[in-house]
């Protein structure tokens, strides 16, 4: 196999709760998360020469270690001693720094593919072991479907199947750092945790509207403040039949979970002539398929 195409598929947090934070830094996190058909497009090709040559059509991203996509090629090729060396084109479409993995979705999609090009051998569980190297949502982006996600991210156990329904997506133009929502976030003590336990019912119920009034984020709390743009997003999708939204991650991207397409489209629409989102996309769940 001389070349794949692969889709690297985005992530939106039906609930996200902060439990506490270790010593090291890291956060004791309750998520729930699931996977969207919003994707990034990825070429992995064999090339005679060695090394890594990574190209994007975003002009702002790196394309040398400090992308997580070429560290997950270099993560398997020095392990397995690949000797041949290989091209990887990222054509980019989840919104960036935005709460919605897409650099751990690259990475998740690279270390899949690499497996599979050089017959490398390893099982998904092996893949997800490597993944959590490079970041604690990379074992999620290889798992993907509807998980919950424990610890720092990396303990997940599969959960019933979201209900089909229709999502829309806003990105304001601003980007987000995780890690300063995070340190910003101990400052505060919690006291309104999400109710992830209700998302859970629903799902195990496969009831919509108990999932999509059960969900919440605690780290709304912090960017909301800092974006208030992320509550107007919200209130707009609301508005315009919504059964919910929330922002994803640490944001900025706000979705709403629609049982109606033709409302998602029109609210959709409404979002893109008010000005307050430019990447606005109508898309649908991603459930994957479970041995």
């Amino acid at each position: 196999m001389d070349k794949m195409e692969l889709k690297a598929l985005g992530k939106i947090n039906l609930g996200l709760d902060v439990l506490g934070r270790r010593e090291n830094g890291y956060h004791d996190v309750r998520m729930v998360m699931q996977t969207l058909y919003l994707y990034d497009q990825i070429t992995i090709e064999k090339t005679e020469k060695p090394g890594i040559e990574l190209s994007t059509n975003l002009f702002y991203l790196p394309v040398n270690e400090n992308n997580l996509a070429y560290r997950a090629a270099d993560l398997l090729m020095q392990e397995f001693g690949v000797e041949e060396g290989v091209k990887i084109t990222l054509e980019k479409h989840i919104p960036v720094a935005a709460g919605m993995a897409g650099g751990s979705s690259n990475a998740a999609a690279v270390l899949y593919g690499i497996n599979r090009m050089f017959s490398l051998g390893l099982s998904q569980e092996e893949l997800m072991e490597r993944g959590v190297k490079l970041g604690a949502d990379v074992p999620y982006c290889i798992m993907r479907g509807t998980v919950l996600a424990e610890g720092i991210g990396e303990i997940l156990t599969p959960l019933p199947a979201m209900p089909r329904c229709t999502v829309l997506v806003a990105k304001p133009p601003i980007s987000v750092s995780t890690k300063l929502v995070y340190e910003k976030l101990d400052a505060h003590e919690i006291e309104n945790h999400p109710d992830i336990d209700g998302v859970l019912e629903g799902l195990e119920r496969q009831d919509l509207k108990k999932i999509a009034s059960s969900m919440g984020n605690v780290l709304e709390r912090v960017t909301v403040e800092e974006y208030p743009v992320i509550e107007e997003i919200k209130e707009m999708m609301k508005e315009n039949g919504a059964l919910n939204a929330m922002m994803s991650g640490s944001g900025p991207t706000v979705f709403g979970l629609y049982s109606d397409k033709r409302m998602a489209k029109e609210a959709a629409q409404k979002i893109k002539e008010s000005g307050i989102a430019k990447q606005v996309y109508v898309t649908n769940i991603h459930n994957a398929r479970r041995k």
